[in-house]
Order: C-alpha cells, then sequence, then structure tokens
C-alpha cells in the first residue's frame, strides 16, 4: 500500500444519546479531509454538538454505488475519509459495505472505529443468552417472505436479534408466534434515547400488547433460539 493513499475509517456514532461516542470517534472526524455521511442534516446534529467542522458528502443506500468510485479516487490522491450512518456502525442495515469492498480491492488501508450498537444494547439486556446469536437485521415485509424467512431460522439454538419499524412491529410478532412457537422474547424500542421503553415476556404476551399498543421509534427484538426452556419473568419498563 502506498504511503500517499488515505485512510478510510468507519465510525460508529451513539444510537440516540449524543453521550455515547467515544473520545477516538471525535478526533478521527475532527481529522480526516471528509466525512461521508447517510444524512448530512443528521450527522450535522452530531457534528455542531462536538464542535466538528469537516465537510460532509451524502453517502447513502441509493447512491452508495455510484459514489463508491469517486470516494476511492479520493482515497487513492491521499484524502482520509471517515464514513458515517445516521446511527451505530455503517455497513450494518446501512451503506459502507460496497465503498469497503473496493477500498480492500485497492490496497487501501481500513479501520474501524467501535461505538454505540443497538443489537448489542438489546443483547445484553434482553435477559436472553449472549453466548451465541444469530442477527438478522430487517425481515421482509411480505406475509410469505417473512414466513419463509423465520421457517428457514426456526431450529436454531441461539438467540435471535431483528430490527423492525414500529408500524410492523405487530404483525411480525404475530408470525413470530406462529412459527416459533410462544417462546421468551423481548422488544426494545428507543434504546439509549429520553423515551426508552423495554418490555419482556413471551412472544404470545408481546404479540398481545403491541397487537393493542401502538408505539413509534427504533425497534430491536430479540427471540430466544429453539432450545430456551426459561426466561426471565416477563415484564415491561415504561
Amino acid at each position: 500500500m502506498a504511503e500517499s493513499h488515505g485512510i478510510l475509517y468507519l465510525v460508529s456514532t451513539p444510537i440516540g444519546n449524543l453521550k455515547d461516542i467515544s473520545s477516538r470517534a471525535i478526533e478521527v472526524l475532527k481529522s480526516v479531509d471528509l466525512i461521508a455521511a447517510e444524512d448530512t442534516r443528521h450527522s450535522g446534529i452530531l457534528l455542531k454538538h462536538y464542535g466538528i467542522t469537516t465537510r460532509q458528502y451524502p453517502y447513502h443506500q441509493y447512491n452508495e454505488k455510484r459514489v463508491t468510485s469517486h470516494l476511492i479516487e479520493q482515497l487513492k490522491e491521499g484524502k482520509n475519509i471517515a464514513v458515517v450512518s445516521d446511527a451505530g456502525t455503517p455497513g450494518i442495515a446501512d451503506a459502507g459495505f460496497w465503498l469497503v469492498r473496493e477500498a480492500i480491492r485497492n490496497d487501501l488501508q481500513v479501520v474501524a472505529i467501535p461505538g454505540a450498537s443497538s443489537i448489542l444494547a438489546a443483547l445484553v439486556i434482553s435477559g436472553l443468552p449472549c453466548e451465541r446469536f444469530l442477527y438478522e437485521g430487517f425481515l421482509p415485509k411480505t406475509r410469505g417472505r417473512l414466513e419463509a424467512a423465520l421457517t428457514a431460522i426456526r431450529e436454531l439454538d441461539r438467540t435471535m436479534v431483528f430490527l423492525e419499524s414500529p408500524h410492523r412491529l405487530a404483525k411480525t410478532l404475530a408470525v413470530m408466534l406462529d412459527i416459533f412457537g410462544d417462546r421468551p422474547a423481548f422488544v426494545g424500542r428507543e434504546l439509549t434515547k429520553k423515551f426508552e421503553q423495554t418490555y419482556r415476556g413471551r412472544l404470545s404476551e408481546l404479540s398481545s400488547y403491541f397487537g393493542a399498543n401502538r408505539v413509534k421509534g427504533e425497534i430491536v427484538i430479540v427471540v430466544a433460539g429453539n432450545d430456551a426452556i426459561d426466561s426471565p419473568k416477563g415484564n415491561r419498563d415504561d
């Protein structure tokens, strides 16, 4: 790798609470030549909060493939670039993969700056086993594809973590109950934010609750694996 080439940084940002960012992440965001941001308006709030004036460049799932070549050229010219998503780690359910892959193909250095994660936050407070887990991200929207996706992992003996939108939460929990059976589960809403809520119980309880109570915000679902024989006492924290 030529010394004149720049470094690509994948910088994790807070998932809600602006204080959940490392001093290293702040230093990197201040020092790089360019920040490739999923939403420059959203990341602008974080940058302003920490007095970061680095120029931003839009980089999201809709322009990822097209913009990647431009960013690679910037790196080859010696520019250091940081990639940030609206929350959490870029490349996980957000743009980043294409750029990382092309950087590696071009023998460019890629550095991860770790930080907050809604996936891990939900997993460790769920009360379900954390030794092994499966992250499935967002599930298919149509019922047929959703059922097929859940059926494919039904027999796995490890805790499973999913992301979901609030308006599909009740439907997804109902289908999970049909496919998985009445397993222990957890729902985290707006984790680390002011109105954070956590819900624990069995899928039947959670499906019933969210079927009658609509919620807003970012949702993470954690479901026990096929070998689950016990669960924490069902409760809901408001």
